[in-house]
């Protein structure tokens, strides 16, 4: 095994949760400091020729010639909310999911790769993949569906999931890895009380 490595990898891949957890925090103060305008995109109108000023919008609300970017001047807390929530999932989902492959590699630096520990964490890692993924992106779906029904009221689209949704596939791999490697390490353990 190759620990210098191993240790460079779970530095980088603790940094990178560092940096997405500060990202996720000061994006999320940031955009409610702001008073500016907030704008959502929405396919509903792609294909109709209407005249920007005969759409069904909410006052307040510009609509870009084609009707496909919708913008609020005066947003209120919950389309602030909203366009958080369209945003925020995902980068506090990177944050957790590094931040727990991050303590695997450190559980293999210390008590080595084919050990009850490492097993353990690698199926939590594969169980939160699995879970999160969905989560973050139907959170993320419904948030933007919102924002979009809370500009124009016709469109009401229902709330989508949204994001690599591939990932689940990869989580569960991880969980029935990490079931493999638990009966494997029991079979040695009983393999070396039998020695």
């Amino acid at each position: 095994m190759n620990t210098r490595l191993t240790k460079v990898l779970a530095s980088i891949t603790f940094a990178l949760a560092m940096i997405c957890g500060l990202a996720f925090v000061g994006k999320g103060v940031i955009r409610m400091l702001d008073d500016g305008a907030i704008c959502a995109r929405t396919g509903f109108w792609a294909n109709a020729s209407l005249a920007p000023d005969s759409l069904p919008v909410a006052e307040g609300v510009k609509a870009s010639s084609s009707a496909t970017r919708l913008c609020q001047d005066a947003p209120s807390v919950g389309q602030r909310a909203a366009d958080l929530g369209g945003e925020l999932p995902w980068l506090l989902f990177a944050c957790l999911a590094l931040l727990l492959f991050s303590r695997l590699l450190d559980t293999v630096l210390l008590k080595g790769p084919f050990t009850d520990a490492v097993s353990q964490r690698l199926t939590v890692l594969g169980w939160f993949v699995t879970a999160g993924t969905p989560l973050a992106g139907l959170v993320v779906g419904w948030s933007h569906s919102w924002l979009v029904d809370s500009m124009a009221p016709v469109v009401g689209s229902g709330p989508t999931v949204t994001g690599p949704q591939v990932l689940i596939l990869a989580g569960l791999a991880a969980v029935i890895m990490g079931k493999i490697m638990r009966e494997g390490v029991r079979m040695r353990e009983d393999l070396e009380g039998t020695i």
